[in-house]
């Protein structure tokens, strides 16, 4: 149920929030979790969170907590506990509705379903106990000791206890003594004085002497309380003082009591041994000073001494709070005292009120007229309020009109209390008073609404009560004062009210302070009332410490034992689950069960409502039987309507639109779940809330220093929140089709919006969350069990290493059945109790079976493979490993560790290749850890993360790590393997060793792998090493890929890729490779770029099967193309570093740009070959270009003359002529005489130009001209063709344009004419061509054209003998030819006589090979 958080203070200036200091008013509640804060019903008020006091500020906020959609369910679900328990803690305390002013608010049942309390039965006096009553002389007093299940009655001077709930009870006596008992107290020991065996002193005091008896109390095996009284010689002698009244504090072990004839306080201080004039037993008065305290007590026979005079006030009640370390006490004259118990045993007195400062105070805080309170009245009792349970409120005292009024005091200083070493106070004040009920036939019902009655009378003649925490109150009272017959009224907090806000409909005036009555008739005089249960504690903070609701089904519910001259009535305090199955009865035998479930639901939330029908559900409501006996409820049809009212009125889930605060919708995020969650979280949290937070163990020593365990919850505690646990797990299973958010996916057919849909999907995921919780913790208790039940606990702690004890110390039972921490440190345990089965010769199968069955999560069926396989690498190791039974029990454990691998941890997986490699398994070794890394990453999430580029912030390179983290055990393996392999010999006699086999064996492992990641990673490490050789002879296709991937980052992967293939004789795939690297952007020098092109053509040409003759022309073509700009880039490279034109700024730049990459033609040529005037280069790209615009290649052939021409006068160290000769035949070579880039039509008059040019205009060195052919010979050297030659000088010849700019006559071109013409006999006559050669040419129907396209070097056209076509005269048409061109030169060209002659003659010779 949701409790009101108080409003907070604004924050002072300066206000230093951190700070610790003590608390001066509330204790503000911790701030409300996101996940709760806004939780809402309704049926709540529109006043909800009103407060009458504001709070403290509020500390800072924690960060926040990792977002919802990113939680798992366990961690969810632990968020939820959590966040629930906090909730609990927010109960209101006490000052918060006990505040200043009055109330008289109860609720008081009209039918016995709902009453707040219940008794549960009588036991009689027993008749032995009569029989000695009936034999009293003097005096007779009676009492309980309600803790210890015991009653007493002291008969003139003896002393009888029994066990009250016995049905035939021994008597325990005490009667060694003569005097009267006048009081009997049972008290706490000083620590130290007594043995452990005393658990108790019980304070006699008689006439004459105060006696101190020890008393043992212990438990018999049926579980009934077992009382022995030990002599302690410890008396004090007390003669002439009748004491009345004895006290004791619990924390200290002091006594005090007090006489009945004055109002002094003593105390009766004990110890060990006698001392030096002190005896084991003295009486200090701390109240009286001075002389007064030697003077006797009055007694009728002596008469009363100046100097002693007692007024008539006596104290009749003394009651300490060991909190504060105060004592109260009360005289009979309703005067209060308050004295602090200083540590140094002494008692000073703070404060002293009458009754009249008492009525006086009241005055401010009851404004109408009362006649409950007066002169006339009296105080019956005082109870205490520990600083647990209130801070300001100190006492409750009660008149005997049965008001209560709640008393605060306050020190000088501060608020009393919120310090450990407080200030005494210094001042009391009445903070509230709460009347009496109306009497029992004027009760309002609950529609009408009453001003708070002062006058009521119902609890006239009060002449006991007793308050307990958190708040019931048992009021005795007498409707006849003349009868001695008491009736009883109770009260307790209504935990409904008090937690949640007033109802609108109410009043503003009407009180928070709610208490819920019941009225009961003892028919019998009360002796004595105490407290059986332990006393309660919600929290130990005053802020949540009365939240009944949290500890009813932790703890057991409040009972108090009312002892009368009749017998022992015990009280039960009834829990809301009992209160809620005894209502769903009464309402479904009267058909009126939803009317009432709605009023539970008014009161308490729907949320605690559900979580209290969920409870009755399964089965933990009780209620008294016919016997007597408290049973649990399992009557079916209640059992059955509080399953339907959890389903029914468990709410739904709902879609907040206050948080979207986009346009994108409402998510799973912005729903909040059902009331039924709250519910079901509310009922696991009351669960478990006293182990959640509680260390699993407690480690001490004994005196002797040995290690003691222990746990720090009893075993049968945990086995009982097991056994609730599992009950609602049976209940989730055999009603989740009926529960919205279990019903599993066909729940959602019947939604008919998105919210619903998304709301419904919220609660699934709340719920599951839940449930899976609910069997964490159900194995996580078993676990528990076995470890504590089935082990010696001390020796398997002691097994683990310092750093797993510590953790272990550490884990709460929340880190247990949350988290993976927790879960990883049970399964260590489990792993060190298998271990330490096997070191005892137990059977590891049925170890771990058993723990299996019991809790699964911690030893799952994993596990118990895991445990075997390593029971079987031991026995191996005992058996050796090179044994044939060693090396199957080797080669059995490894497949037992791969079918489980994914379960492995990487300690076990450590340990476990560590066995292998010491028994030479080197291969199974590196076997398990490829499969353990493949199991981790089934998705192969690393991979991906590898193909993607490697991001760091990429969530997957957790799993790249963690795969690398398990291969580092492989390369520590390959170390050893290639170590021992290297100390050993490989062959013996022919024979492979075992070592080398082992060797084999490991490798062949590693390379046939198809984990890639590995592969990766293992080169990764080979080329670290460099070990590039063992590399490049790994057989498997990962190489390629990983040199590949690689190859795209670093040259020398690439450079190892192309290695790798011409190694295995893949040719083509190094070429592409190659040619790939030549125009990569790697920084590579243009040289390393030529010579990769230059392999690359040469592998392309080589033999490579396999591909196609299209893919390999196309390769060929590109490499040959780029091989090319290669060369014309180096030749620019080369002429720009040397040519003194270039500044050194600029010739830098070009260098570093030409030295690198292969650029484009155009870039070449553009910006360095014709800005340069490079026109051999020029030409050259040009034919790369396949430029074919003749007037650009005839200008730059002409600039490229005039250039060679000038630069070799201005070198002069060779004739010019020579210089552009050999020019010209380079650029023929390196352009392959093409037609385009080296036009021979074109190129032969420029050169004539030239020649006859550089003769004419040099005449001065006519002496030292070339022979005037060498243009001719130019040509021949290049092994251009006669018949290519002839025609062109023949158009030159006939040319009238040409001739003339040639000179005076055409005679230079007809010299020409003739020197060609007797070259090509002289070549026909050399190579053995006659009439018979040219006739069978002939009769072989060659012809053609002189100067066809057959006469280009490489032509197809015309042919010749042994391949010399156009190179001999083996055609008629060369004939002819030759025979037209002399006749027209011996007719037209102005020869000499002697050329002539030479003409003719050559004419005939020609013709006669024709014949």
């Amino acid at each position: 149920m949701s409790f009101v958080a108080q409003t907070p203070q604004r924050q002072l200036p300066g206000a230093f929030l951190a700070t610790p200091a003590p608390n001066r008013g509330h204790t503000p509640p911790s701030q409300q979790p996101s996940a709760l804060r806004n939780v809402s019903y309704p049926s709540l008020p529109k006043d909800f969170g009103r407060v009458s006091q504001p709070a403290p500020a509020q500390p800072m906020a924690s960060p926040a907590p990792a977002a919802p959609e990113n939680l798992k369910p366990l961690q969810r679900a632990a968020g939820t506990i959590n966040e629930t328990l906090e909730q609990e803690k927010r109960y209101p305390e006490l000052d918060s509705y006990v505040g200043q002013g009055i109330s008289s608010e109860y609720r008081i049942p009209q039918l016995p379903a709902t009453a707040p309390f219940q008794k549960t039965k009588t036991y009689d006096i027993p008749e032995k106990i009569l029989e000695q009553h009936n034999r009293a002389q003097i005096s007779t007093l009676m009492g309980l000791f309600a803790e210890l299940n015991h009653a007493w009655i002291a008969i003139d001077n003896a002393l009888y206890l029994w066990d009250y709930t016995h049905p035939n009870p021994d008597l325990i006596g005490f009667e060694e003594q003569p005097n009267s008992i006048t009081a009997v107290k049972l008290v706490v020991p000083r620590a130290g004085v007594f043995t452990p065996q005393i658990t108790h002193l019980l304070v006699l005091a008689t006439a004459a002497e105060m006696i101190l008896v020890g008393l043992s109390c212990g438990s018999d095996p049926a579980g009934n309380k077992t009382v022995n009284l030990y002599q302690t010689r410890m008396v004090l002698a007390v003669r002439g003082l009748a004491v009345s009244v004895i006290e004791g504090s619990a924390a200290t072990g002091r006594i005090f009591f007090s006489n009945s004839a004055d109002n002094d306080v003593y105390e009766l201080t004990y110890q060990q041994e006698e001392k030096w004039f002190q005896g084991r037993c003295r009486k200090v008065n701390h109240t009286a000073r001075g002389i007064a305290t030697l003077a006797p007590t009055w007694t009728p026979t002596l008469p009363a001494l100046p100097f002693g005079h007692r007024s008539g006030e006596y104290i009749v009640q003394i009651v300490t709070d060991d909190t504060r370390q105060l004592l109260y006490t009360l005289s009979s004259t309703s005067a209060i005292r308050i004295f602090h118990m200083k540590p140094n045993g002494r008692l000073d007195c703070c404060i002293t009120q009458p009754w009249g400062a008492t009525l006086g105070h009241i005055g401010h805080v009851v404004t109408g007229e009362t006649e409950l309170l007066g002169p006339d009245v009296s105080i019956v009792s005082l109870s205490p309020i520990s600083a647990t349970e209130a801070q300001k409120l100190h006492l409750m005292a009660t008149t005997s009109t049965g008001c209560r009024m709640f008393i605060s005091a306050t020190s000088s200083m501060v608020l009393w209390g919120s310090a450990s070493s407080p200030n005494p106070p210094t001042s009391i004040r009445v903070q509230h008073i709460k009347f009496p009920p109306p009497l029992q036939g004027n009760r309002p019902t609950q529609q009408q609404q009453t001003p708070t009655d002062t006058n009521s009378k119902a609890l006239n003649h009060t002449r006991m009560a007793r308050r307990y925490p958190p708040g019931y109150f048992f009021c005795f009272f007498t409707e006849d004062p003349r009868r001695p017959i008491d009736r009883l009224f109770l009260a307790a907090p209504h935990a409904g009210r008090i937690s949640r806000p007033r109802d609108s409909s109410q009043p503003a005036s009407t009180s928070q302070f709610a208490e819920t009555g019941l009225w009961m008739l003892l028919e019998s005089h009360v002796e004595d009332v105490g407290l059986v249960s332990a006393p309660f504690v919600a929290a130990a903070t005053p802020l949540g410490f009365g939240n009944e609701l949290a500890i009813q089904y932790d703890k057991p519910p409040a009972e108090v034992a009312i002892l009368t001259n009749t017998g022992i009535h015990t009280i039960r305090r009834r829990r809301l689950v009992d209160i809620f199955a005894a209502a769903i009865q009464q309402a479904w035998r009267l058909d009126a069960l939803e009317a009432e479930v709605r009023k539970f639901i008014n009161v308490y939330g729907r949320g605690e409502v559900t979580a209290t029908a969920l409870a009755v559900a399964c089965g933990q409501g009780e209620d008294v039987g016919p016997d007597a006996r408290i049973t649990k409820i399992t009557n079916p049809e209640i059992l059955e309507s509080a399953r339907k009212i959890f389903i029914e009125f468990g709410g739904k889930p709902v879609v907040n639109e206050n948080l979207v605060v986009d346009q994108s919708g409402p998510t799973i995020n912005n729903a909040r779940p059902s009331p039924r969650h709250e519910g079901i979280a509310l009922y696991i949290s009351r669960l478990v809330r006293s182990i959640w937070k509680a260390p699993i163990l407690l480690e001490s020593t004994t005196p002797l220093g040995g290690l003691v365990v222990t746990p720090t919850v009893s075993l049968q505690k945990l086995r009982d929140i097991q056994r609730d646990l599992s009950r609602l797990q049976e209940f989730f299973a055999a009603n989740k089709s009926f529960i919205d958010g279990l019903a599993g996916p066909e729940s959602l057919t019947q939604v008919k919006t998105k919210q619903e849909e998304i709301a419904l999907q919220a609660e699934h995921r709340a719920l599951h969350s839940l449930v899976v919780l609910i069997s964490n913790i159900i194995e996580g208790i078993a676990f528990i069990l076995v470890f504590f039940e089935d082990n010696k606990v001390e020796d398997i702690l002691l097994s683990l290493s310092e750093v797993s004890r510590h953790s272990i110390r550490k884990v709460t039972f929340e880190g247990l059945f949350t988290t993976e921490e927790g879960k990883e440190l049970a399964k260590e345990l489990v792993k060190a109790i298998v271990n330490r089965n096997i070191a005892n010769g137990s059977n590891v199968d049925t170890v771990a079976e058993a723990l299996r069955r019991r809790c699964g999560s911690f030893c799952s069926a994993d596990d118990v493979v895991i445990f075997k396989a390593q029971e079987l690498l031991n026995k191996a190791s005992e058996a050796g490993g090179n044994s044939d039974s060693g090396r199957r029990m080797l080669n059995e454990s490894l497949r037992l560790f791969q079918q489980v691998a994914a379960s492995l941890s990487m300690e076990q997986l450590q340990w476990a290749a560590e066995q292998f490699t010491s028994m030479e398994f080197y291969a199974g070794a590196i076997q398990l850890a490829l499969t353990v890394a493949k199991e981790k990453d089934r998705g192969n999430r690393a991979l991906a993360w590898i193909n993607d580029g490697r991001k760091d912030e990429d969530p997957r390179k957790d799993a790249y790590n963690q795969r690398t983290s398990i291969y580092k055990l492989i390369r520590d393996i390959i170390r050893k393997v290639d170590h021992a392999s290297s100390q050993a010999l490989q062959m013996v006699d022919g024979i492979y060793t075992t070592t080398a086999k082992r060797h084999e064996e490991a490798y062949s492992v590693i390379d046939n792998s198809d984990d890639e990641v590995f592969q990766y990673v293992l080169y990764d490490w080979y080329l670290e090493n460099g070990w590039t050789d063992r590399l490049l002879s790994v057989r498997s296709s990962y190489v390629v890929s990983y040199l590949q991937r690689k190859s795209k980052l670093s040259v020398d992967h690439a450079d190892l890729l192309w290695r790798y293939y011409a190694q295995r004789e893949r040719y083509h795939d190094a070429a592409v490779v190659q040619f790939t690297l030549a125009k990569s952007d790697f920084q590579l020098s243009l040289e390393k770029r030529i010579e990769y092109l230059s392999k690359a053509k040469a592998n392309v040409l080589a033999l490579n099967p396999g591909i196609g003759r299209n893919s390999r022309l196309m390769l060929t073509h590109e490499i040959s193309d780029l091989l090319d700009v290669g060369n014309i880039q180096d030749d620019l490279l080369q002429r720009i570093s040397k040519d003194p034109r270039v500044v050194n700024g600029r010739r830098e730049d070009a260098l570093n740009e030409l030295n690198g990459r292969v650029l484009s033609l155009s870039e070449l040529f553009n910006v360095y070959a014709d800005a340069g005037s490079y026109f051999d280069i020029s030409l050259l790209i040009y034919k790369a270009a396949d430029h074919r615009k003749l007037v650009d290649i005839q200008a730059t052939w002409s600039h490229l003359i005039e250039q060679t021409h000038n630069d070799a006068i201005e070198k002069q160290q060779a004739q010019p002529y020579e210089v552009v000769s050999e020019t010209v035949r380079r650029l023929g070579r390196r352009l392959q005489l093409a037609e385009n880039t080296f036009p021979i039509p074109t190129l032969l008059p420029l050169l004539e130009r030239y020649a006859f040019n550089y003769l004419r205009h040099t005449p001065s060195e006519r002496a030292h001209a070339p022979a005037k052919e060498w243009v001719i010979e130019t040509f021949l050297d290049l092994g251009v063709p006669y018949d290519t030659l002839l025609p062109v000088l023949e158009a030159m010849f006939y040319n009238d344009e040409a001739a003339s700019s040639l000179g005076p006559s055409r005679r230079w071109i007809a010299e020409d004419i003739l020197y060609l013409c007797q070259r090509w006999y002289a070549d026909t006559l050399r190579a053995g061509v006659g009439a018979g050669v040219v006739a069978s040419l002939m009769a072989g129907g060659g012809g053609g054209s002189l100067g066809g396209s057959g006469g280009r070097p490489g032509g197809g056209g015309g042919g010749g003998a042994g391949g010399e076509a156009g190179r001999t005269i083996a055609r008629e048409e060369h004939v002819s030819a030759i025979s037209n061109v002399l006749m027209v030169v011996v007719q037209n060209a102005g020869l000499s006589e002697e050329l002539v002659d030479e003409c003719r003659t050559l004419r005939l010779r020609v013709e006669q090979l024709l014949r």
